[in-house]
């Protein structure tokens, strides 16, 4: 199918993007550059039911709401409220709702003849990208440039409350706060940093700085680990793994002096924040490939020594040392100090 041409007006754009958190938030620079080609217009974003939470607030889009395949074919059969969806990604029920629910409707090729010769445009490949470059890759079809490539999450006044009283509580004003995120997410456990090599990591920490406080972030699978790392490192290290919702997480990462973390959705929020930040990226998904772009504080970007066309799940993390991490912590603190 050939592109067609955009037929305006377009008043009320409709984004859909099913996906894990990290995937989700990599998608604000297409937001924030259709804001700016359509200042006027809605922009209505849906999202996972689990991940849509993280898209509250922003300024790029006037609302957010859950959407899933399982939901999608009861949604839609009202006619055509939008006059533009972007659809990320190929699943069958979102394109067939976005083609119901828009006008024009741009997408992945589904391998459906059917869906594909409605769509206004499929979006091409080029290969491997920057993952905020492949999701711009919707844009290239609109003619739509990105202002910028940065990513972006809004933590609230109420949310900025509970983590400073959360701080005073438990922290007062000792700093520097150092949160570790100590894993990924099951399904992609070897992107984990070995336990052992965090606790090294926090050893050194907490005697080169009298005063510092670590936190440990997690999911609640993470929490055993979580409380036995707190354990070895003692009073100044505190484990939240699972323990608080993922609003509530972001909002005490908002006001650390340094995050530490393997690739996981955390990671790419701590990049949306712009908190100085040290990231760990296993070969299989190189940090140039993932890492924040346009970073407005310290980034370390640790990638794992193995290259890629020899990476596989059996390269474990623990061929990053922690003495290539340390060297970052310690530039990053002194950098922000």
């Amino acid at each position: 199918m050939s592109e067609r041409e955009l037929i305006g007006p377009i008043d009320r754009i409709l984004v859909i993007n099913v996906a894990r958190i990290g995937d989700t938030i990599l998608a604000v620079p297409v937001l924030r550059a259709l804001r700016a080609a359509y200042p006027e217009a809605e922009i209505v974003c849906l999202a996972h039911p689990k991940r849509v939470d993280v898209l509250q607030g922003l300024p790029q889009i006037d609302q957010s709401a859950a959407i899933s395949k399982r939901s999608a074919p009861f949604m839609g059969w009202l006619g055509k409220s939008y006059d533009l969806a972007l659809v990320f990604g190929h699943e069958p029920a979102l394109l067939s709702y976005a083609l119901r629910a828009a006008r024009q409707v741009v997408a992945l090729p589904s391998g459906n003849p059917d869906i594909d010769s409605r769509l206004l445009a499929m979006v091409p490949d080029k290969g491997i990208l920057h993952a905020v470059d492949d999701r711009l890759r919707w844009l290239d079809v609109l003619q739509i440039q990105p202002s910028s490539r940065r990513l972006d999450y809004q933590v609230t006044e109420a949310e900025h409350k509970f983590a400073a009283s959360w701080f005073i509580d438990h922290c007062g004003d000792k700093r520097p706060r150092v949160g570790f995120q100590i894993a990924s997410f099951p399904t992609k456990a070897y992107r984990n940093w070995p336990q052992e090599n965090f606790e090294n990591l926090g050893q050194r920490l907490l005697a080169r700085y009298p005063e510092a406080q670590i936190l440990i972030f997690g999911d609640r699978p993470d929490a055993v680990a979580g409380e036995a790392l707190a354990k070895a490192l003692g009073s100044r290290c505190h484990s939240l793994a699972g323990k608080l919702s993922l609003r509530q997480t972001l909002a005490l990462m908002a006001k650390l002096d340094l995050y530490v973390g393997v690739d996981t959705g955390p990671t790419h929020l701590a990049g949306a924040l712009g908190i100085p930040m040290v990231a760990m990226y296993h070969c299989l998904h190189p940090g140039r490939y993932l890492a924040p772009l346009e970073h407005p504080r310290y980034l370390g970007v640790v990638e794992h020594p193995v290259d890629l066309d020899r990476a596989s799940t059996s390269c474990t993390m623990d061929a990053i040392a922690v003495d290539n991490v340390w060297e970052h912590v310690e530039r990053a603190l002194a950098t922000e100090a």
